[in-house]
């Protein structure tokens, strides 16, 4: 008996806490539809039943808390708020939201009728904004339209803040929160009236961006809301693009968030992302700290802070990520100290005493070099070698290379620097015999770095440039002979100088794939 009982009251339970999604959708023929979720700003399928009668239904167990939607053939869909509560929705085409009603739901009953208004109110100021723009603002009409458009703001504003106040501990409440900008204090004041701080408004309204947004609950990145916060926080209108600045912003925005959550995982893989596939020059760094700290690191327990990631994943993410970070533009990369042509003589760029030095890697056999080096000693002859530009140009010279190599240096009158792991050198350096005699007498003279200067400088295609200033630091890399040649016309202030080589979309484009 007692048994019975407790199958019972474990049966009561289980349909107690079994939410159910379920829509009476009219107008609508029977056909499939899917339950869409967001994770991010993207939507995803999180589900697929089959609409009879018009009426469906998703089992709401399957689904995390967020913004779920309902989408319909040709690309019709409504949004609801799921939040683990039976949710029982009724609408009709063509007018999926104008039409809805919430049977059940007590997110939804502040959640529906809220994107009305909005929806609403938003239409009525555009409208305004149209007519206005029209007009002079020495029109009476136009501070008419003015006044009519703060007062629909400060209205949506009261119902807003009426959401927040009176729903507390709701989801809705915290999604309605977070779409609402910070207030900003007046700027404080001397005993004069002066404005003591003219940046003030800026730098209080990014401290306290975040305010509005509880970074603690998952449910808020279900949503394209959250998203666009985050795109416009490390946006240009918020802070310098800079790699710099974005890590100084970026990681104590990421250390803040619960480490095995949702909000982590999106906020660091956004992040990481986003940067990593920015044109800007040099942002490749924030991708690669980003990399550093919170993928190829490991946490307490051993394992990996990016606990998102599948395993298989890790070894190219992390694949010489010492080397890569420094390569980035503003470190000093390592010294190279390899020898010339003559296989005797040893040369290093730290003791070029140069304005600026183009290191250059190469390969007498790559296709793309032979066109792209002796464009480079024609640069130097007519423009670099007179200004105070040097190259330190490596190529690559084991085995059969090391003569091909020589031969194409005497072949295009090569006068920069050109120097390798030559022939010799390698053996040496691979000779196992009496305790690595031979490799110990090199080290006396070279570096470990660069014998493994393919591994130093992430070779992994050629050709390969940086532009290194004159205490050797990265300005730029993996750009073109045209680019260089406006570069550094323009940091030498003779930008309005004929260019011997006008911009090559197809090499340009190539140069930025082996980035």
């Amino acid at each position: 008996m007692k048994k019975g009982l407790l199958l019972l009251a474990l049966l009561f339970v289980f349909s107690v806490n079994a939410q159910k999604l379920s829509f009476k959708i009219e107008n609508q023929k029977d056909t499939t539809v899917h339950l869409i979720k967001y994770f991010g700003k993207k939507l995803y399928y999180a589900d697929t039943a089959e609409l009879k009668n018009g009426r469906v239904e998703f089992d709401g167990r399957k689904q995390v808390p967020g913004i779920l939607g309902v989408l319909l053939p040709g690309q019709k869909y409504f949004e609801f708020i799921y939040n683990n509560e039976d949710i029982s929705l009724q609408t009709s085409l063509p007018d999926l939201i104008g039409s809805m009603k919430v049977l059940k739901s007590q997110e939804n009953k502040v959640f529906i009728p809220y994107i009305k208004f909005i929806g609403s109110n938003k239409s009525q100021v555009n409208q305004m904004g149209k007519q206005r723009s029209t007009m002079s603002k020495a029109d009476p009409k136009y501070q008419e339209l003015t006044e009519k458009i703060e007062s629909i703001n400060k209205n949506v504003k009261d119902y807003q803040d009426n959401i927040i106040e009176t729903n507390k501990g709701k989801l809705v409440s915290k999604i309605v929160k977070m779409s609402m900008d910070i207030e900003v204090p007046e700027s404080p004041r001397d005993e004069n009236g002066n404005i003591i701080d003219s940046n003030f408004t800026f730098k209080y309204y990014r401290k306290h961006y975040w305010d509005n947004v509880d970074l603690t609950d998952d449910a808020l990145v279900n949503n394209p809301v959250f998203h666009n916060k985050l795109e416009y926080y490390f946006g240009d209108r918020m802070m310098v693009q800079h790699w710099d600045s974005i890590i100084a912003f970026a990681f104590p925005f990421c250390d803040q968030l619960a480490p095995n959550s949702r909000m982590f995982e999106y906020c660091v893989g956004w992040i990481t992302s986003n940067f990593g596939k920015s044109k800007i020059m040099g942002m490749d760094k924030v991708y690669l700290e980003m990399l550093n700290r919170y993928y190829c690191t490991k946490n307490a327990q051993g394992e990996s802070p990016a606990f998102w990631v599948s395993d298989d994943k890790f070894e190219d993410l992390c694949d010489n990520l010492e080397n890569k970070i420094k390569l980035t533009v503003g470190s000093v990369p390592p010294n190279l100290i390899l020898r010339d042509t003559t296989d005797q003589n040893w040369r290093d760029f730290y003791s070029l005493d140069a304005e600026y030095t183009v290191l250059y890697f190469w390969d007498p056999e790559c296709g793309h070099c032979k066109k792209t080096t002796p464009k480079l000693e024609t640069l130097y002859q007519e423009k670099f070698k007179d200004r105070n530009v040097e190259i330190f140009s490596v190529g690559k010279a084991v085995g059969e290379d090391f003569e091909k190599w020589k031969k194409f240096i005497r072949d295009n009158h090569m006068t920069f620097i050109n120097v390798a792991v030559t022939d010799n050198m390698y053996n040496e350096a691979q000779d196992n015999s009496n305790g690595q005699e031979k490799l110990m007498k090199l080290l006396q003279t070279t570096t470990l770095a660069s014998l493994n200067y393919q591994n130093t400088y992430d070779i992994f295609s050629t050709p390969k440039v940086f532009v290194l200033d004159k205490d050797k630091k990265i300005i730029a890399k993996s750009i073109s002979i045209s680019q260089l040649e406006e570069m550094i016309d323009r940091l030498q202030g003779k930008e309005e100088l004929p260019k011997l080589f006008p911009p090559d979309p197809e090499e340009d484009a190539q140069m930025q794939k082996k980035e």
